[in-house]
């Protein structure tokens, strides 16, 4: 899946000094033979046209991959561009010609083991970076695991370096093995048995890692039930739950433990793009998502926002176009020569029609695949509030709540400056990842409360975990005010509801994720539910399927143009010699040889 390092940069080179005298106001022909020519197809043809169906991180990494080979990109949006990753302003929130309050879907996180966004990141320009978008991130330093009502758990978060020389088993399990005892407070017998459990995953071989651990939950195969509350807050629930909005007792082993693996050797400096835990320095549009778009837009790609795809018709072999239907319920269609399917799946799947579906039964599979809910809340404070330079895990939270104080990464920015009323000094940012189950405020889960009552309840949580260790971190008085993700509504009726929902990983729905090329001809698939290496909802999955769909299409058209890069998740070197032993012992259905039970 990788392609020629040398060849795509020089391409790239080119097509961003072609966006660049766009932005000049050069003169860059853009006619058809050229527009054939960069695509890689044969000299005098047309310039083939795409029309990219959802403008989130899949959709806009399609139309940047499509746009610099030549093809023309129309991008046809719904709600607003850099879907659940971009950040929304704060109605009536602006005063005396400043900018109106940044809101968030949740906030950002952008660890270091992701490759493939970093790359994409450096290639949009941003003035004054050298490395364009990418510049604007920046690494925390610190982790927090808060506790309700016991001492909670910092930990320094930062690159550990490289080990001297091959890692062996031995030393992954005592290294692993220390920081749980050390750090977490494990019992000795908890840690080293977790440690162990690690020590399989990374040592099984790819067909025992789908066809077992993709059918083994997280929770059994790390033997949560036979350890201390501890262990199964902190290694079990913790991880799942509050990280990726999904249930220990039901995730899937291979989706989680992929992702630790690659968090882990990110942690030792291997096969990393920066450090464990990134942010942006800014609101999530003016960082990234905005500069985003006007380089797309000098690239030639077009966009439309504003109406939602409803329907991909079917005809003589092809998607024959994309029904929009206009706030107004006014229904059109346009046309393409290919379609790039890149809305969230639970959208997606709505438009694939029963004659689409025939084409390609893969398409029906998709309906397997479950999202739930993990949506963001931010409260304005009028006072700095640095918890710590990282993340927080409360870990005791009805609701899994993480956090983040936002404001102390936004370098060069004043706030009371720049945005809202010139009062608000601090952006804590929250992400609620249980709506099903009761809170401590008022006994009725998220759903059940009004958005009003939702406010009350998290900010009431977060006070619990963090004002409870003998001084006040949360102050009532200088909260100013909160802004819940509007995508959620009918709050507090029997009928509430999610629009940007968060696709989950039970056990075995890896079989139900579709590929990038579907056997329609003319309809590619991209989106964090596509089958991709990473195997998480992630801004990382969302842009490698992005390219994966772009490859696909190249292949089926031909072109000559240089591939995508697909980078796959960092795989240790020194245990491949124990996966291929593993393959041998698992086709002889024998156990790892690690695999105590």
């Amino acid at each position: 899946m990788e392609g020629n390092r040398s060849t795509r940069r020089t391409f790239v080179t080119g097509a961003a000094a072609a966006g660049g005298a766009l932005a000049l106001g050069g003169t860059v022909s853009t006619g058809r033979a050229e527009a054939a020519s960069r695509a890689g197809l044969r000299s005098g043809a047309a310039g083939p046209t795409v029309a990219v169906l959802g403008g989130g991180v899949a959709g806009l990494t399609a139309a940047h991959e499509l746009a610099e080979r030549g093809f023309a990109v129309t991008v046809h949006e719904k709600k607003a561009l850099g879907g659940k990753a971009r950040s929304m302003d704060v109605p009536g929130s602006a005063t005396g010609g400043r900018k109106p309050l940044p809101g968030e879907h949740g906030f950002r996180f952008i660890p270091g083991f992701y490759l493939n966004l970093p790359d994409t990141l450096r290639r949009i320009p941003y003035p004054g970076n050298a490395n364009g978008c990418h510049d604007n991130l920046v690494a925390s330093t610190e982790l927090l695991f808060a506790r309700t009502g016991r001492e909670d758990i910092r930990l320094p978060f930062a690159t550990l370096g490289t080990p001297p020389g091959p890692m062996t088993p031995d030393e992954l399990v005592r290294m692993i093995r220390g920081l749980l005892i050390t750090a977490c407070r494990l019992p000795v017998h908890e840690a080293l048995y977790f440690a162990n459990r690690v020590l399989v995953f990374l040592t099984s071989c790819e067909q025992r890692r789908l066809e077992r651990w993709e059918r083994t939950p997280w929770w059994e195969f790390i033997r949560a039930e036979r350890m201390s509350p501890e262990y199964q807050r902190l290694l079990a629930i913790g991880i799942t739950r509050n990280i990726v909005a999904t249930k220990a007792e039901v995730a899937s082993t291979r989706t989680v433990a992929n992702c630790f693996e690659a968090f882990l050797f990110n942690l030792l400096g291997r096969g990393s793009d920066g450090e464990p835990d990134r942010v942006l320095n800014a609101p999530t549009n003016e960082a990234w998502i905005d500069p985003w778009v006007r380089h797309l837009r000098g690239l030639g790609v077009r966009f439309e926002v504003g109406s939602a795809v409803v329907d991909l018709p079917y005809a003589d072999g092809r998607v024959s176009g994309a029904v929009l239907q206009d706030p107004d319920g006014t229904r059109r269609t346009v046309t393409a020569d290919h379609y790039v399917c890149a809305m969230p799946v639970e959208h997606a799947r709505r438009t694939w029609g029963p004659a689409l579906r025939a084409a390609d039964p893969a398409l029906s599979r998709a309906d397997a695949l479950e999202t739930d809910w993990m949506t963001g809340i931010q409260f304005y404070l009028t006072e700095p509030t640095p918890v710590i330079h990282g993340h927080v895990n409360h870990l005791d939270s009805p609701w899994a709540l993480t956090s983040v104080g936002q404001a102390q990464y936004w370098k060069g920015r004043d706030i009371p400056a720049e945005y809202g009323d010139g009062r608000v000094r601090e952006c804590f940012s929250v992400d609620i990842s249980e709506w099903d189950r009761p809170g401590t405020l008022y006994g009725k889960t998220a759903k059940q409360c009004t958005r009003d009552e939702v406010a009350r309840e998290v900010w009431a949580q977060l006070k619990a975990a963090l004002n409870d260790t003998g001084r006040t971190v949360l102050r009532d008085g200088a909260l100013h005010s909160w802004f819940l993700d509007p995508a959620v509504d009918g709050l507090g009726t029997p009928e509430p509801r999610n629009d940007e929902q968060l696709l989950i990983h039970p056990t075995g729905t890896w079989f139900d994720r579709p590929a990038s090329r579907t056997k329609v001809p003319n309809l590619f698939l991209a989106g964090d539910y596509v089958a991709v290496d990473i195997d998480l909802a992630t801004m990382e999955g969302a842009n490698a399927s992005g390219r994966q769909a772009v490859n696909a299409l190249l292949d089926e058209v031909g072109s000559t143009a240089p591939r995508c890069e697909v980078k796959p998740l960092y795989r240790a070197p020194e245990f491949e010699d124990l996966k291929r032993h593993d393959a041998f012992r698992h086709r002889l259905g024998l156990p790892n040889v690690f695999d105590l039970g």
